[in-house]
C-alpha cells in the first residue's frame, strides 16, 4: 500500500495531494506537541512518540498510515546515517574500532545464529532458516533511539561512543545477514563461509571506496562555492547521493553515507564560512528532529498492519510471544556482552597497545541492556517478499513482522525508560572526560592571541594603536584568568555561583543591551532589519558564554 491509497473515495489527484498534506501537517504538529511535552516532563521523547502513535493507532477513525520499505531505506536513513556520522567523533570511533566491530559485526551475526536456535525449538512453524531469518531482522541496533536516550539520561561519554559507533556500521551486517536469510529460506541452502566472507568484505571495501570518492568530490565543490543556501542544499543532497551509489555498485550504501559524513565533517571546518556553518547547523538539526519524530510516531501507528496477518492466536498468546521474545533477544545480547568486553579489552590493550581500561562490569551491562531497535528493523520485517519461488506465501511472514515490532516497544519503551533508574542503581555517574581537554584548548588559544597581540603592540605605530592593542590584550587576559582548571577527577570543579566573574558580568550587559535594542524597535527609532541585525550578534555572544 502506498501513500497514495490511504484514503479510500479520493477520486481527484488534488484529493490525493490535500489529503496526505493534511496527514503531514498533523503528524508535525503532533511531533513538536508531544516532543516538547516530554522534554518538559525530562523524558526521551522517542519513548514518548512511540507509545503517542500506538495509543492514536487504537482510536477509531485514525488514518492508516503506511511505513514502506523503500521510504525508510531510500528516503530516512539516509540522512539520519549522515547526521549521526557527522556528530561522531572520528578519533573517539578510530580508538574504539575493534569493540565497535565486536558489537557492529560479531553480535549481529551471534544474534542471528542464537535466535535461530531459539526459533526452531519454540516458535510454532520455524525451522532454522526462518529463525535465522528472523533474528538477521531483529539484529540491528536504532542508530538515534539509543544515543539519544543514552546523552538524556547521562551516560558515561564512552558508553555513548560505543553505542554510537555500533549503531553506525551493524545496519550494514544486519542487511548482509538478512539477504543471507532470505536466500536460505527461499532456496533452502545456506551460503558458504567463504561467499560470506567475499561479499561481506565488499559491502565493506565497496561502500568505504563510494563513501571516500563522494566525500572529496564534495570538499572539492565546496571550497568553489561560497553560498549558503546553495551549500545547504549541496549537503542535503550528498547522504543520498553516496547511500545510491554505494547500493548501485553492490556495497553497503549505509557504510557509504557514513564514511562520508565522517570525511567530510573532518574537512569542513577548511571550507565552510562561519556563516554557513550556523546556517547548516540550524537546518540539519530541524531536519533531524522532524525525521526522528515522524519515524517513531509512523512505529507506533504500524500496529493494525502488525496484526492484519495475524490469524488463529488469540491477542494474550501473541503478548506472551512478543514478551518471551524480546527477552530472549535481551538475554542473547547479555550473554554476548561480557566475554566480548573481556576479548575486546585483550585485543586493545596487548596488541593495539592502547591505553584502555578495563570496562567494568555495570558499564558493560549497561551496553548489553541499551540495545533498542527502531525503524531500520521493522523495514526489514516489511521487506521480506510475499511468496516463495514456486508462488505459495512466505511462511511467517507476518508472525516476523509482529515479532519485530514487539521488540521495538519493549526495547525502545521499557529498557528506555528504566535507563535512568539502571544507572542510578550501578552507580554509573557522567564522566566529563571532554572537560580537561577543553579547558587546555582554551588556554592555548588564548595564550597564542595573546601572543600575537603582543607581537603587534611591539610594532604599533602612534598612541591610538598602542591603546587598542592593550585593550584587547586585557580583555584576552582577563579570558584567561577567568578558566577554571580541571577537578582532581578530571571533571569540571564546582563553581561558587556567588561570586562575580567576567562571563556573568558579560552576559547581564550583553542582556541590558538587548532590553535596550528592544525599546528602540517598540518606539520606532529602528527598522525591523536593523533589529535582526543586531540581534543575531547579541544571540551569538550570549550563547558563547551561556
Amino acid at each position: 500500500m502506498t501513500l497514495w491509497k490511504v484514503k479510500e473515495g479520493c477520486t481527484h489527484p488534488m484529493d490525493h495531494v490535500n489529503y496526505i498534506l493534511v496527514l503531514l501537517i498533523g503528524l508535525l504538529c503532533s511531533v513538536a506537541a508531544v516532543a516538547g511535552l516530554a522534554r518538559r516532563f525530562a523524558i526521551s521523547y522517542p519513548i514518548v512518540l512511540v507509545v503517542f502513535g500506538l495509543l492514536c493507532s487504537l482510536l477509531p477513525h485514525i488514518p492508516r498510515i503506511p511505513l514502506p520499505p523503500s521510504v525508510v531505506f531510500l528516503v530516512i536513513l539516509p540522512p539520519l546515517l549522515y547526521v549521526a556520522a557527522w556528530q561522531t567523533s572520528w578519533r573517539e570511533f578510530k580508538y574504539n574500532l575493534v569493540s565497535i566491530s565486536s558489537l557492529a559485526v560479531l553480535l549481529v551475526f551471534f544474534t542471528a545464529v542464537g535466535v535461530a536456535f531459539a526459533a526452531k525449538w519454540w516458535l510454532p512453524g520455524f525451522n532454522w532458516q526462518l529463525g535465522f531469518l528472523l533474528g538477521a531482522v531483529v539484529s540491528p541496533t536504532d542508530a538515534v533511539a539509543a544515543t539519544s536516550i543514552a546523552r538524556k539520561v547521562g551516560m558515561p561519554q564512552r558508553i555513548v561512543d560505543l553505542l554510537e559507533g555500533e549503531s553506525l556500521l551493524n545496519d550494514a551486517t544486519g542487511l548482509l545477514a538478512l539477504e543471507f536469510g532470505v536466500e536460505m529460506v527461499l532456496q533452502g541452502t545456506a551460503p558458504t563461509i567463504g561467499r560470506g566472507i567475499l561479499e561481506f568484505a565488499w559491502l565493506t571495501v565497496g561502500g568505504l571506496l563510494v563513501g571516500l570518492v563522494i566525500g572529496w568530490v564534495v570538499t572539492w565543490l565546496e571550497r568553489w562555492v561560497d553560498d549558503g543556501p546553495v551549500e545547504i542544499a549541496l549537503s542535503l543532497i550528498v547522504p543520498y547521493a553516496a547511500y545510491l551509489t554505494g547500493e548501485a555498485v553492490k556495497g553497503s550504501g549505509v557504510i557509504a553515507v557514513v564514511v562520508c559524513g565522517l570525511f567530510v565533517s573532518r574537512r569542513s571546518s577548511d571550507f565552510f564560512s562561519p556563516g554557513v556553518r550556523l546556517q547548516a547547523v540550524a537546518v540539519w538539526d530541524a531536519l533531524e528532529f522532524l525525521l526522528n519524530g515522524l519515524v517513531f510516531v509512523l512505529i507506533g501507528l504500524q500496529l493494525p498492519y502488525v496484526l492484519d496477518g495475524i490469524h488463529g492466536q488469540s491477542k494474550l498468546g501473541l503478548l506472551g510471544y512478543g514478551v518471551a521474545f524480546s527477552a530472549i533477544l535481551v538475554l542473547l545480547r547479555m550473554v554476548w556482552m561480557y566475554p566480548a568486553a573481556s576479548a575486546a579489552w585483550w585485543v586493545r590493550a596487548r596488541i593495539a597497545k592502547q591505553a584502555y581500561e578495563r570496562p567494568r562490569a555495570n558499564q558493560v551491562f549497561v551496553v548489553g541492556w541499551t540495545g533498542m531497535r527502531g525503524v531500520v528493523a521493522l523495514a526489514a520485517a516489511n521487506s521480506l517478499p510475499l511468496t516463495l519461488n514456486d508462488g505459495s506465501p512466505f511462511p511467517q511472514r507476518s508472525f516476523i513482522i509482529f515479532l519485530t515490532f514487539s521488540l521495538i516497544l519493549v526495547t525502545l519503551v521499557l529498557q528506555g525508560l528504566s535507563l535512568p533508574w539502571l544507572i542510578r542503581v550501578l552507580r554509573i555517574s557522567k564522566e566529563n572526560t571532554q572537560f580537561c581537554e577543553e579547558v587546555e584548548a582554551r588556554q592555548l588559544l588564548l595564550k597564542a592571541a595573546i601572543d600575537f597581540l603582543g607581537e603587534r603592540r611591539r610594532s604599533a605605530e602612534g598612541e591610538h594603536e598602542v591603546h587598542l592593542y592593550e585593550d584587547l590584550l586585557h580583555e584576552y587576559q582577563h579570558k584567561l584568568e577567568e578558566i577554571d582548571g580541571c577537578a582532581p577527577d578530571g571533571s569540571d570543579p564546582v563553581r561558587d555561583s556567588n561570586g562575580l566573574t567576567m562571563s556573568n558580568l558579560l552576559l547581564d550587559t550583553i542582556r541590558r543591551e538587548r532590553e535596550e535594542l528592544n525599546l528602540l524597535r517598540a518606539h520606532g527609532r529602528i527598522g525591523d532589519s536593523v533589529h535582526r541585525s543586531l540581534e543575531r550578534e547579541l544571540d551569538l555572544s550570549e550563547i558563547r558564554l551561556a
